[in-house]
């Protein structure tokens, strides 16, 4: 039996959902899913509209049922679902009666083991009270930290006969390893949520799945610690700074020569204005990929030059970063070295040797530790946490995506007003400040 191929329309706007829905369905035979949060922000009219828009389609809502079983799944079956998935960390009663309940309207319960402490076990046990199919799902947020579905998938797909079906970041490489780890239903959702094109996108995924082989894709999947470096050159900082909640920016900085970018681990300098000997140093001790962070409080004279540059380059440095000024800006640029200053001076100090090296620097509002990764392109600079560097990179990322569709369809002939529908989402204020009770 062919696995089936089940797109997760996680929008919070129906009119996008239902465009995607659109392009998607003329790829072939595919489930439908009314994602959680186009249901909260739709309600069931977002499973009425797919219902009417699709009668021959299988409706799958994605409740996340914890609790009260049989009302939800009784109005989600009324609004046209064939299938309602409910959280397997709701309690037995409540599993139960939404078996129950599903079986006086014709409609079928997913469990969805996201999170449960021991995914193969609470799936057998949801096949013992009824449930007709279990979930595999690896949550966004913990996507963005590196989680995968597919070694849980194996295991549960190994001790259930009901069908399995897979959730967490499938795209055209890893849909046919999700199939042969015993997925009966692989479910999608960026990958043609997020794609400009959603009905080619989908035709590439239900062909990897049909034959097995996997399709290379450079969106659409995550990185852990070893892609960092490849995941931020595909960010422009401002999708990093998005994903960082508009923080982690250093003002003022910006680059020597346009076109050019730095990704790196940072190497930290602090010396005073015009004293280059703390720089210069720095090049012979950081190791080839880092970006030099120095700052002399953003003033001048010049701390670096032609000759550091040329330094860098022969070390393999990725960038320097100075929160103050540099000279030979003719020179730098014809070297192509991602140089970012706060002021150019013809003028340099004596090397005097004050400074350290290796420490945490703030600059404006925005801490630099040692190792915390530093981009740079035309915008600016932005700086992100060593330890959250992975989750950044994945949810910068998602932003690129994302994005991806928007332009198209704003490419279209619609606007960015109109794609994300704007006014509709101005936040609604009462009468009290925000944050009084």
């Amino acid at each position: 039996m062919n696995a089936t191929l089940q797109l997760a329309l996680d929008f919070v706007n129906l009119s996008q959902a239902l465009r995607a829905a659109r392009e998607a369905a003329q790829a072939g035979e595919i489930w439908l899913e009314a994602g959680t949060p186009l249901i909260k922000s739709e309600g069931l009219e977002a499973v009425r509209r797919l219902r009417a828009e699709f009668p021959s389609h299988t409706i799958v809502a994605d409740m996340k049922v914890m609790d009260a079983g049989r009302v939800e799944v009784e109005i989600a079956a009324k609004a046209g679902a064939n299938i309602v998935a409910v959280l397997g960390a709701a309690s037995d009663a409540t599993l139960a009666d939404c078996v129950e309940a599903a079986g006086h309207y014709g409609a079928r319960i997913m469990v969805d083991l996201a999170e449960v402490a021991d995914p193969v076990e609470r799936a057998r046990q949801a096949q013992a009270l009824g449930a007709h199919l279990v979930s595999v799902h690896c949550p966004i947020d913990v996507q963005m930290i590196g989680g995968t579905p597919i070694e849980t998938l194996k295991a549960v797909a190994g001790a259930v006969e009901i069908p399995v079906a897979v959730a967490g970041g499938i795209n055209t490489e890893t849909a046919p390893e999700a199939v042969a780890a015993g997925a009966s239903i692989v479910i999608v959702g960026g990958a043609i949520n997020k794609a400009p094109d959603a009905r080619a996108a989908t035709e590439a995924i239900l062909n990897a799945m049909a034959t097995g082989q996997a399709a290379a894709t450079t969106l659409f999947k995550r990185v852990g610690p070893e892609g960092l470096r490849e995941a931020f050159m595909q960010c422009a900082t401002a999708d990093i700074a998005t994903a960082m909640h508009h923080e982690g920016h250093l003002l003022n900085i910006m680059p020597v020569q346009p076109g050019l970018k730095t990704v790196g681990p940072a190497f930290t300098v602090w010396t005073y204005p015009g004293d280059w000997h703390r720089p210069v140093t720095a090049i012979d001790q950081a190791s080839p990929g880092d970006v030099l962070v120095i700052d002399v409080r953003g003033e001048p004279p010049a701390v670096w030059g032609e000759q550091a540059t040329m330094s860098c380059v022969t070390r393999g440095l990725a960038g320097v970063v100075i929160y103050g000024a540099l000279r030979d800006v003719e020179e730098i640029r014809r070297l192509r070295f991602p140089a970012f200053c706060t002021s150019t001076c013809p003028s340099a100090g004596q090397p005097k040797g004050v400074g350290l090296i290796g420490v945490d620097l703030k600059i404006g509002e925005t801490h630099i530790r040692p190792g915390d990764w530093v981009i740079g392109d035309d915008d600016g600079l932005v700086v992100v946490p060593r330890e959250r560097a992975v989750e950044i990179a994945n949810r910068a990322l998602s932003t690129v995506e994302r994005e991806s569709r928007e332009i198209a369809e704003i490419q279209q002939g619609s606007t960015l007003g109109e794609v994300g529908e704007l006014l509709r989402w101005e936040q609604q204020r009462g009468s009290k400040p925000p944050g009084d009770a």
